[in-house]
């Protein structure tokens, strides 16, 4: 079953519990996000990746850099312990890791949870792979990955879980669920960027990508 599958079961579940009001203010919400053109103005393939160091879940520090000497890397963002999309997605990643790690490369996930909200999100879905805590979305911003809440789905999302709770901020941001292939050069080879938070990258298409670099 692809990971797109498992995402669209989701959506399917939710649409069908969720009130109307919330299905269209959600729907809004990501349309909002598409006409700011999040997505042309992000990274894209063929850019040069920006290096950073931040800080794992256990609160070791790592370097983009560094894991580029070593191999190709896959690097992709989550927007939250709390999204039910992101948690299939994490959980897809880890059951292809050893494919992942086959086809010469690392992977780095980067979220704007705080620590300990990242940590419950790793040991959760017992994750192998490395979670960084870009707080404030600073990374995610020089990839110009970060978009802003609509007023009302922050208020929608307030009613459910407090942001403040796990990012530590109220700016109501959040990063695209961006996944990209960086080659040992630093140079972006496969780019997946939808501002549809239920979209993302296929695990297939990841390995293909890699195996196509080596």
């Amino acid at each position: 079953m692809s990971l797109q599958t498992k995402l669209d079961a989701r959506r399917a579940d939710f649409n069908q519990k969720a009130p109307q009001t919330t299905k269209a203010a959600y729907q809004r919400g990501i349309e909002s996000v598409i006409n700011s053109g999040i997505v042309r103005q992000a990274k894209q393939e063929g850019d040069q990746a920006v290096d950073f160091t931040l800080s794992n879940a256990q609160g070791q520090s790592v370097s983009l850099a560094e894991y580029l000497k070593q191999d190709l890397v896959v690097l992709t963002w989550y927007r939250g312990g709390w999204c039910p999309y992101c948690n299939i997605t994490l959980r897809a990643l880890q059951q292809v890791l050893p494919e992942i790690k086959a086809a010469g490369s690392s992977l780095l996930t980067l979220t704007p949870e705080l620590p300990d909200k990242s940590l419950s999100t790793q040991e959760k879905n017992e994750l192998d792979f490395e979670v960084l805590i870009d707080q404030n979305n600073e990374v995610a911003r020089e990839y110009g990955l970060v978009f802003k809440l609509a007023p009302e789905v922050s208020e929608l999302y307030r009613k459910n879980l407090s942001l403040l709770e796990y990012n530590g901020n109220d700016s109501d941001e959040l990063p695209l669920a961006a996944t990209y292939v960086i080659d040992q050069k630093g140079e972006i080879r496969y780019a997946f960027l939808d501002a549809e938070y239920r979209h993302r990258a296929e695990p297939e298409q990841i390995i293909e990508a890699l195996r196509s670099l080596r």
